[in-house]
Parts: C-alpha cells; sequence; structure tokens
C-alpha cells in the first residue's frame, strides 16, 4: 500500500499561458516558461495531443511518473485541458500543479501554495470551476504589478507584453528555483519543498 505521502506526491504540471509566437515573451505565458524549464531538466520533449487539448510530455523524477501539460486552449479555457488529462490518467486534484503568472508578487519571487482564490487569473478561475474544487497546488510566479512597477499600463495590457530586461532576469531566477523543486514535489514532500523555495 502507498504511503499517503506517496499518493499525494505531484504527477502533473501544468503551465498556464497563451500559445502562438505573438505571446511567447508576454508576462501572461511565465508559467509556459516554467514547464518549459522543466521539461528540459528531465529530458522530456512535449507533443501535441488533440485529446488533451495542448501540448504533453511524461517524464520521470526519481524514479517516479511526472506528465507536463501546456495547454492549446488559451488562457481563460485551461480548465479544459486539465480536466481532460487528470481524468483518463486517474490524477487528482491534489496532485496537480498549476504554475501561473502572478500580477500580487514582485519579479524574482515564487511562492507554492495548495488552494486559495484565483486573484482575478482567468485560468485559475477556469481549472477550479472544471475541477469543481479550488484544492490544487499553485506554483505563483511573480510578475508585478503595473502600478507597483510604474508602468502606466492597464494591467490586461501588460501581462500581454514582455517584461523590461531586469524583470525577466529576476523572473528567470525564480521559475530556476521552482524547477529545483520538482523532486521533492514527486515525492509529495511540500514542507521541505516550500521551506526551499521560500528562504532565499
Amino acid at each position: 500500500m502507498e504511503s499517503v505521502q506517496h499518493v499525494n506526491r505531484i504527477r502533473l504540471i501544468v503551465g498556464l499561458g497563451n500559445t502562438g509566437t505573438e505571446y511567447e515573451s508576454t508576462r501572461h505565458n511565465a508559467g509556459f516558461w516554467y514547464v518549459d524549464s522543466v521539461a528540459r531538466r528531465c529530458g522530456a520533449r512535449f507533443s501535441s495531443e488533440r485529446k488533451f487539448h495542448g501540448d504533453v510530455a511524461r517524464a520521470r523524477v526519481a524514479g517516479s511518473e511526472l506528465w507536463l501539460l501546456k495547454p492549446s486552449t488559451y488562457v481563460n479555457r485551461s480548465g479544459q485541458a486539465v480536466v481532460a488529462l487528470a481524468l483518463y490518467y486517474k490524477i487528482l486534484p491534489t496532485q496537480i500543479m498549476i504554475a501561473h503568472d502572478e500580477l500580487d508578487l514582485q519579479p524574482g519571487v515564487v511562492k507554492l501554495k495548495l488552494g486559495g482564490g484565483t486573484a482575478g487569473h482567468n485560468g485559475l478561475k477556469d481549472t477550479q470551476a472544471r475541477l469543481s474544487t479550488p484544492e490544487f497546488w499553485r506554483l505563483r510566479i511573480g510578475i508585478g504589478h503595473p502600478r507597483a512597477l510604474q508602468i502606466e499600463q492597464d494591467v490586461g495590457d501588460f501581462v500581454l507584453h514582455p517584461p523590461r530586461k531586469e524583470e525577466q532576469s529576476a523572473i528567470d531566477q525564480s521559475i530556476e528555483r521552482g524547477e529545483a523543486i520538482v523532486d521533492l514535489l514527486v515525492d509529495g514532500n511540500y514542507e521541505a519543498a516550500m521551506l526551499r523555495l521560500h528562504t532565499r
């Protein structure tokens, strides 16, 4: 019989973002940047899977299978892809981690948490609605808020523009830190993962 810790381990990491070359470098695609980084680390390759509404990669981490998903539905319908893959492979909501851009955190800050609100993020809203629960893990990748960064853009424009050079560098470093805890997530060791991630 599997231990509770192993049952509760992460089996699916989803990166939120918009498909298309015009969106690749935009702040709203921080979740895509993260899963791409994890895939490179694991030597996994993405392939388009129509039945899962996105690009899917299968990795092995610490001897365990880990699915990586980039929905191709655009951010506001991300839950369609998440639910399709989770149902097919019998993955529980608590075994899913959604990596997404976070306006409420400054560039360079990254936080892990289970459950909570959506902070107006349409990808999280759709995922939560389709899973019928908020009880999934979130990797919140700080992109900052235009007001805090003294950028004269509304939020909608801000997230669809590339970060400035110094912001991009800070976001890249936070993604590296998030990537470094994947082995702990796959092992279900969330306390150690949060300690490592949140201690700088």
